[in-house]
């Protein structure tokens, strides 16, 4: 019998999640063992043929359900039934539903925690329609496949930067996922060689709001945890700040800057950052 349990409030414990195929169990361990939280990937991640086999896996590991999210394939796949029956009888409760396209879509999936991962056209313009699901947990949007969905074939341009479309619907979804007070998770970063460029990536993220961001390759994993932790910098100015409003009300200057309740705010989310592991 399945001791699956939905977890109606999820909150995970760090920033850096990892990607592993499903069809790969050896790296399963390793995986959950690196990153904050694990994506086990029964879609792009695992060729046809092996899926059947992949959900054995699935079906036959022991990972720690409150930190492993499983990527289902999107529903107008046939092999989307499959995944949902087979987890239906395992331990895992949090779903990550590749290409979501609308909130019908995920209200099918009402018996689990759903990550939704929104990467086409239709997926960003329903955004605001899917995050209101009562059994959404978190956003995440996916760059190439929302470009190719536009008959597009970069989302980046030459100098690794994302193009003006996959920006907004960057934004779109972190906007989505903190109205309604979801986990927002940034796209991968493909070229996963340039730790110095996902850095900075990741750490533009952090400074927006997203909750973490996903990884494809566990060398990725550090370099995103350090993104999202506030620098020694940051958090001397974070705890000045909120040193110097005690006993104060109202607007207040520190250091040629005009502080008063959004920098308060700020200064709070760095803190609350420096304090996660």
């Amino acid at each position: 019998m399945s001791t699956r349990q939905r977890v109606t409030a999820w909150s995970p414990p760090g920033a850096a999640y990892l990607f592993c195929p499903a069809d790969r169990p050896e790296r399963f361990a390793k995986a959950a063992a690196a990153a904050d939280v694990v994506i086990i990937d029964l879609e792009d991640g695992v060729a046809p043929e092996r899926r059947d086999e992949a959900r054995d896996n699935i079906l036959g590991s022991n990972l720690d359900p409150a930190t492993t999210i499983i990527r289902v394939n999107p529903v107008t796949s046939l092999e989307h039934e499959r995944d949902v029956a087979m987890l239906t009888t395992s331990a895992y409760s949090t779903i990550m539903l590749a290409k979501t396209s609308s909130a019908d879509e995920v209200a099918a999936l009402s018996h689990f925690n759903v990550v939704a991962l929104c990467e086409s056209a239709e997926g960003i313009a329903a955004l605001d329609e899917i995050a209101a699901c009562a059994h959404v947990v978190g956003l995440m949007w996916g760059s190439e496949d929302l470009v190719a969905s536009l008959g597009g074939y970069s989302s980046r341009h030459e100098d690794g930067s994302l193009r003006d479309v996959a920006r907004y619907a960057r934004a779109r979804t972190l906007i989505a996922a903190r109205a309604h007070q979801l986990v927002a998770l940034d796209t991968v970063y493909l070229h996963f060689e340039d730790l110095d460029a996902l850095f900075l990536e990741a750490r533009d993220a952090a400074a927006m709001g997203f909750t973490g961001t996903a990884c494809v390759h566990p060398t990725q994993v550090d370099v995103v945890r350090r993104a999202y932790s506030p620098s020694a910098e940051q958090f001397a100015w974070a705890q000045h700040v909120l040193d110097v409003a005690q006993g104060r009300e109202g607007v207040f200057r520190v250091q040629g800057l005009m502080v008063d309740g959004p920098v308060l705010a700020q200064a709070r989310q760095i803190m609350s950052r420096a304090h996660q592991p």
